[in-house]
């Protein structure tokens, strides 16, 4: 939540109302930072504003100690190559060695009469002990990685207005043997706090574990009484359809306020959104936090949020006022989506269905760790981020329990971007003791009772859940991450904290409980993560929500060279004696022979590429297969995983540096609305719809090409289809069987309006017969006519492939640095990886804020039968 200046323009209050001046800012610059054994004094002396700080580096604030560090040229990139290895660890220098003073100065006055000044940490790993102005805050030493805490410091600013603020802290407190298990050996989870941090199957430990002021400081400034934690619930009864006039919607709201105060304080507190209004008169007494429930406030013909695919994501914007004595004396502005989010229980696939305002929402989600390792977090990454996921055609992400309860930055962009949320909670099954593992210090029976603070972790789960519960796009919340918490911690998360502070979402036990995902197969209840012939998507039934399921996830060559070191760009299975060690360091996981049907890889160029070919594939089939058994076998899928955090070689659809690679629009397509599709194993074609619309005399037109272009039209039909619904149109394999045989064919398959617009474009290659693309390794080179266009702030490539020749497979398109020669990021492109048939046009819609900064751009295009071309922008 924003904190703003309040205006009172229009209200019928504002004649007699005197603006209490308010403000809320962030300490987030000119911070200095010393290792503690530089430190001779106490946290009392060197807080005090004359004290001399000689040598002290500049702190990134917030940020943990090793982007310090690393700002300060002290250590390499730990995402580089193995620079990771030349930091030293916590677990051999000792927890001194990443224990850091930090220390900043601002100014701020003493405000008159009641006015009250307010110090809030958003989130420390781990401990931490806090001065100001010589005066200690915190009576004894905060822990918690998640818990926030706040100070009133009006007593304790200097008359002067000069303050400094001085904060030591404190790694965690058990730092765990990053001995190469998941989360090391396991004791990582002893503390409230991150567990991948100790090293992961996907990522190396970080060196500090994290330790820092990690999240927001903040500044805020207040009247007499300050208002915390409001909780704003959406009541959205009945089905919805998005363009309809909508019934009333009922908005209840609550909110705590502390009279900061020696005396009485009578006042009013008032809820509006929409122009509508609602209040209630409030005393508090001297010192009290009180709890505060609105009446009811009826939201009539409401602008609803839906998820991205089924509707738009409206969004109005609420604030929480007390006012007394004629004054505002604080004000608190929501961000609020109307919807009400239900689940239930789907008894023919055994397996939890959510719905949305009423209307059933196949879920098509992803899994995300945090956006960046080290915690360098920016409203403009997380917005990028989410961006992708929605350009996906994804409608919800998982994170994952070993990392954190997202911020609300993260949720702000989900809402923007109609993106549900499935929160975990901090368990891991790897170290809270679910399975035996000999990497793990302890036994199960000890590991299954981590952490050792079962109340600062309850206190945490309370507080994590008052920050995030108004986000609209916040749908599920879950115990941990293939494991339950212990049994007292569960017992009052489920049966205290949810009914009371938030109530209105479903809660599962843990991230593939039966609950929410009956697991009649054995076995862990989620996975592969690895390359998978494409009939396992689409003919083998898996569990029916599978909440974890991947494959691979390699960039291309110009990803990889940010990364790995020259000498060690070498195809991992072109390499004699193995893997090369860097490419094994970043956590590959082996295309086994995916890219030898495309021919041998000749280098790491042709090898980057061809597996572009096979990531497209893999998860257009892996988003393809579970549509194809919607509402029978399963009820939702989430990816493992769709980002990386760190530099790894696994598991996602762009790149830690906001480069897409082949997956993304793989599984764009494969996700895609109203999709027309085959299973390219017994060549059934299908049509999928995920709207909630109606569609008839849809065309769905099939056409093979040959690998010179030729045409033949193998049938086109008027179909029809309801509203979130898979149908079965007819079988073509013989047909197909016998196009293919000798060199492989494509094949195109189209939905067709009826104003004969193309809804969606879904372009095959098949194999011969012997399972080898021949055809493709022999195809003569494309020819198109290629334009780029600027058009306000979009980029607009033209692909025009004339008759005749071949079909132009496979073109990636790059917005470029004419200097450099490098892709500009982050930029989003409509669609990619574009082929284009002879005889017809695509164009490629390049978006983003990076293109107005970026001054003069290039477009380059290179495709699979294209060398590459570069375009100027006209």
């Amino acid at each position: 939540m924003v904190r703003k200046l309040l205006n009172v323009t229009g209200l019928l209050l504002a004649p007699f109302l005197q603006l209490m001046a308010q403000s809320q800012y962030e300490l987030n610059s000119g911070w200095e930072c010393a290792n503690v054994s530089d430190v001779t004094v106490k946290g009392e002396a060197l807080s005090a504003p004359t004290y001399g700080l000689k040598g002290w580096l500049p702190a990134t604030v917030p940020g943990t100690v090793l982007t310090t560090l690393l700002n300060n040229k002290l250590v390499p990139d730990p995402f580089y190559g193995m620079n990771n290895e030349r930091i030293p660890d916590i677990y051999t220098t000792g927890r001194d060695h990443y224990t850091y003073w930090f220390v900043k100065d601002f100014s701020e006055a003493t405000p008159a009469a009641d006015g009250q000044v307010w110090l809030h940490f958003r989130g420390v790993n781990d401990g931490c002990d806090i001065y100001l102005n010589g005066h200690r805050l915190n009576a004894t030493t905060h822990y918690g990685t998640y818990l926030r805490h706040s100070y009133n410091i009006t007593s304790f600013l200097a008359k002067d207005g000069k303050n400094r603020l001085a904060v030591i802290v404190y790694p965690p407190v058990i730092v765990g043997n990053p001995n190469g298990g998941q989360g090391g050996d396991g004791v990582i989870a002893k503390n409230v706090g991150p567990q991948y941090t100790a090293g992961w199957d996907w990522i190396q430990p970080m060196r500090d574990r994290n330790t820092g002021i990690w999240d927001k400081v903040t500044i805020e400034k207040t009247g007499a009484v300050n208002i915390s934690n409001p909780h704003v619930v959406t009541l959205v009864p009945g089905p919805r359809w998005p363009e309809a006039k909508q019934a009333p919607a009922t908005i209840r709201v609550s909110a705590e306020l502390d009279n900061a105060t020696a005396k009485s304080i009578a006042g009013t507190l008032r809820y509006t959104i929409g122009g509508v209004t609602v209040s209630s008169k409030v005393t508090l007494a001297p010192k009290a936090h009180t709890e505060v429930q609105l009446p009811d406030l009826e939201l009539k013909d409401p602008k609803l949020w839906w998820p991205s695919g089924y509707g738009p994501q409206n969004l109005y914007q609420s604030k929480v006022e007390f006012v007394e004595n004629n004054k505002v004396d604080d004000t608190e502005e929501i961000s609020v989506g109307v919807r009400e989010i239900r689940t239930f229980w789907n008894a023919h696939t055994r397996s939890r269905e959510l719905s949305v305002n009423g209307q059933n929402i196949f879920v098509k989600g992803g899994n995300w760790i945090t956006s960046d390792a080290m915690f360098r977090f920016t409203d403009e990454r997380y917005d990028a981020e989410i961006r992708f996921h929605r350009d996906m055609n994804l409608n919800l992400i998982r994170i994952w329990g070993g990392s954190l309860t997202e911020r609300p930055e993260f949720f702000k962009a989900c809402d923007k971007y109609g993106m549900l949320v499935f929160q975990d909670f901090w368990m891991s099954g790897d170290c809270n003791g679910r399975w035996v593992d000999p990497m793990k210090k302890e036994d199960q029976w000890t590991r299954r009772q981590y952490p050792d603070d079962h109340r600062l972790w309850i206190n945490s789960a309370a507080d994590q859940v008052k920050l995030l519960r108004n986000h609209a796009s916040l749908a599920f919340w879950c115990g941990g991450n293939e494991i339950t918490p212990p049994t007292d911690i569960f017992d009052v998360l489920a049966d205290s904290i949810m009914p009371k502070l938030d109530g209105t979402r479903y809660f599962f036990h843990y991230s593939n409980t039966d609950s929410m995902s009956y697991n009649m197969l054995g076995g862990n209840g989620d996975g592969p993560y690895n390359w998978q012939p494409l009939n396992v998507f689409w003919n083998e039934r898996t569990w029916p929500f599978n909440s974890e399921v991947g494959s691979v996830g390699v960039g291309d060559l110009e990803s990889l060279e940010r990364f790995i070191p020259k000498e060690n760009l070498v195809g991992p299975e072109n390499k004699p004696g193995g893997v090369d060690s860097v490419w094994d360091y970043h956590k590959y996981i082996p295309y086994f022979n995916s890219l030898d049907v495309y021919g041998k890889p000749k280098d790491i160029r042709d090898w980057t590429n061809k597996a572009q070919l096979v990531n497209y594939d893999q998860y257009r089939g892996l988003m393809e297969g579970f549509s194809s058994h919607m509402w029978d076998w399963y009820t939702g899928v989430i990816i493992w995983k769709t980002q990386n955090p760190w530099t790894a070689l696994r598991g996602q659809h762009y790149d830690y540096y906001l480069d897409p690679n082949a997956c993304l629009y793989g599984n764009r397509t494969g996700a895609a609305p109203v999709h027309g599709m085959i299973n390219p194993t017994d060549g059934t074609v299908f049509i999928v719809n995920n709207t909630f619309s109606y569609y008839h005399d849809i065309m769905l037109q099939l056409k093979a090409y040959d690998m010179k272009g030729h045409d033949t039209l193998i049938t086109q039909v008027f179909c029809e289809i309801g509203p979130s619904n898979v149908q079965k149109i007819m079988n073509v394999k013989n047909f197909l069987d016998k196009l293919a045989e000798k060199e492989g064919v494509f094949l195109a398959v189209r939905l067709i309006k009826a104003d004969k617009t193309v809804m969606d474009d879904n372009l095959y290659w098949f194999p011969d017969a012997k399972g080898n693309y021949s055809g493709l390794q022999n195809m003569q080179a494309a020819k198109p006519q290629i334009t780029a266009t600027k058009s306000g702030n979009e980029i607009h490539v033209k692909i025009s492939n004339p008759k005749g020749g071949p079909l132009a497979f496979f073109n990636r398109v790059s917005l470029i640095n004419p200097q450099t020669k490098k892709r500009i990021l982050p930029v989003f492109y409509n669609d990619n990886y574009v082929s284009v048939v002879p005889g017809e046009e695509k164009v490629v819609i390049i978006s983003g804020d990076a293109i107005a900064k970026a001054g003069k751009t290039q477009v380059t295009v290179s495709g699979w039968n294209l060398a590459e071309q570069v375009i100027e922008i006209k």
